[in-house]
């Protein structure tokens, strides 16, 4: 049984392999140096068609055979016989399209398969010129005429090796980046929940603010509805009893002054004189008293007579204590209030006014209250004048209006919060608004002369590291994308080719016989924030190119403009 099963797997097999053989069989070879996108243009074997001159038939013969015959070079896919239409080509053959009966050369290149790595065009002017092109052709085959007996060996398994391993690292990279963007994205929603949270209690804010305002208004109005209504205003300065008081107020802190500066005075000479006594007990301890001199011996004497008298102590502690409490102002002491006799303050004439002084209590405020409102009335019906300010305003109408201002003032700067956030909601911040999470971070790159930074939606800026000023490339004006066209570097740090995310700075410091200074620059998927270059591409005109993680796309799919992510 088991061996009739072997026989049966032995004799399929044997089938299997027989059909692929036949199939490859009936499919016609492609002629050297053709692409599977154009191999349909090379099926018949009675005539050739020039590609873009369908008119122009060739016997299949002419095929490749170093004579240039079609107008498109379409005839000579494997040789440079052509090689003058053009010297531009892809550099691979999935950039090319099956349709180019627009373009004046017909076939990309010279076809190399490539086998064991990715296949490529190589320039037909490339072609059999004796130089081994592996970086484009890696299995030698453009040079399969051996001119000048050189032989191009089969590098492919060795480069594409190497390349797949720098592949591997780029994706497990660019998948490291596309992790970091999410985390962006998802720092992003929260910094822009929190704004709108913010918009939500300011509202709140504001509701408040203009009710205490209103309330403020309303006691503004009150108290001068009340000042107005007074028989009398408080004459202030003015009377002789507020010049009295004010003279005390100003005695007393003149003395309060001088009582501090002598006591300073005192303390520098106790310490003077504590310096002078003890150089003179030095002197007497140290003299010779063998040396005849009677000026020196009659000084001694005097500094121990003088040691020997008792000396009053010059400033005790107590007494320190007390001249601390004396040196206050009287705003800390509370000793005197001098607030309530300037604002109790009132002329002789005020008590003919307050009859209620004699009235019993319980009607006193009722008779008052009546009093100030018709003298109120007769003042707004202008029956009767108001008193004239005599000085200053009282205290409570002061308060009054500064309350009212605060108020104000506290609201419009909720207003002009409330405002700065709401247009911050409106930005463009990218997609998922991810550059919401860098905004105002800071990268920087060493330049030689110079270090270059790059804040994110903030500001460019080339600093000197001879010192000096920093120059100011230019400011942030808006996000927008642009079409590169550059070779994809091993180590996955460039720009590569197609639609990437641009970020504008302009109007920086103004260039010496030039324009403003202005950087553009360039973003590319990177697992880190990284600046990679910095050019001068105009006077005063930069471009950087930048990797972040912000521009990796996490789904893969195709944006806008049939440029495919980079993910």
């Amino acid at each position: 049984m088991l061996r009739l099963l072997n026989m049966k797997i032995i004799i399929y097999g044997f089938a299997i392999t027989r059909l692929v053989h036949s199939v490859l069989a009936a499919e016609p070879s492609r002629p050297r140096g053709v692409g599977p996108d154009h191999a349909k243009f090379y099926k018949s074997t009675d005539r050739f068609t020039c590609i873009s001159n369908p008119s122009i038939t060739l016997n299949p013969s002419q095929i490749n055979d170093d004579y240039c015959d079609c107008p498109d070079g379409s005839d000579e896919p494997g040789t440079s016989a052509c090689s003058y239409l053009s010297d531009l080509s892809p550099s691979y053959a999935s950039d090319i399209s099956s349709d180019n009966a627009s373009r004046s050369i017909a076939l990309p290149g010279f076809y190399c398969k490539n086998k064991g790595h990715q296949p490529s065009f190589v320039p037909f002017l490339s072609v059999n010129d004796g130089v081994c092109d592996h970086d484009l052709c890696c299995d030698g085959s453009d040079e399969w005429a051996h001119v000048g007996g050189i032989k191009c060996e089969d590098r492919c398994k060795e480069v594409g090796k190497e390349w797949r391993k720098n592949d591997e690292q780029r994706k497990k990279a660019l998948g490291a980046a596309a992790k970091k963007r999410k985390e962006l994205v998802a720092e992003a929603g929260r910094l822009r929940k929190q704004v709108e949270n913010r918009i939500q209690s300011l509202e709140t804010e504001i509701q408040g603010s203009v009710l205490k305002v209103k309330s403020l208004e309303t006691a503004l109005a009150d108290a001068e509805r009340q000042e107005r209504g007074k028989v009398v205003k408080s004459t202030g300065k003015g009377s002789k009893l507020g010049s009295l008081i004010q003279t005390a107020k100003d005695r007393i802190e003149e003395l309060r002054e001088s009582l501090v500066e002598v006591r300073e005075q005192r303390d520098t000479g106790k310490s003077r004189l504590a310096e002078l006594e003890g150089i003179l007990s030095t002197f007497q301890a140290e003299y010779n008293p063998n040396f005849n001199d009677e000026g020196v011996k009659r000084a001694v004497r005097s500094w121990e007579d003088y040691a020997a008298r008792d000396r009053p102590a010059i400033g005790t502690d107590a007494q320190d204590r007390d001249l601390d409490e004396i040196a206050k102002p009287d705003s800390e002491t509370g000793i005197i209030k001098w607030s309530d006799w300037e604002e109790g303050e009132e002329s002789d004439v005020d008590v003919l006014y307050k009859i209620e002084e004699y009235l019993p209590v319980a009607v006193r405020g009722w008779v008052d209250q009546r009093l100030r409102d018709l003298r109120i009335l007769l003042v707004e019906n202008g029956i009767i004048a108001a008193t004239a300010a005599s000085g200053e305003e009282s205290k409570t109408l002061t308060d009054a209006r500064d309350a009212l201002k605060a108020g104000k003032d506290s609201e419009s700067d909720l207003r002009n919060e409330l405002s700065g956030h709401k247009d911050d909601l409106t930005k463009d911040y990218g997609s998922n608004d991810v550059f919401r999470a860098l905004k105002g971070q800071c990268i920087s790159k060493d330049s030689g002369e110079y270090n270059y930074e790059l804040c994110w939606l903030d500001r460019t800026t080339q600093k000197s590291k001879k010192g000096g000023s920093h120059t100011g490339m230019g400011n942030f004006v808006r996000i927008d994308s642009v079409t590169v066209e550059d070779d994809l570097p091993p180590n996955g740090k460039g720009l590569g080719s197609g639609v990437r995310v641009a970020l504008r700075y302009e109007n920086g410091q103004h260039c010496w016989n030039g324009p403003n200074r202005s950087t553009l620059v360039i973003l590319a998927c990177a697992e880190q924030d990284e600046v990679w270059k910095i050019t001068e591409e105009e006077k005063c005109v930069y471009r950087m190119e930048v990797g972040t993680p912000a521009v990796c796309d996490i789904n893969g799919k195709v944006k806008e403009g049939g440029a495919k992510d980079e993910l």
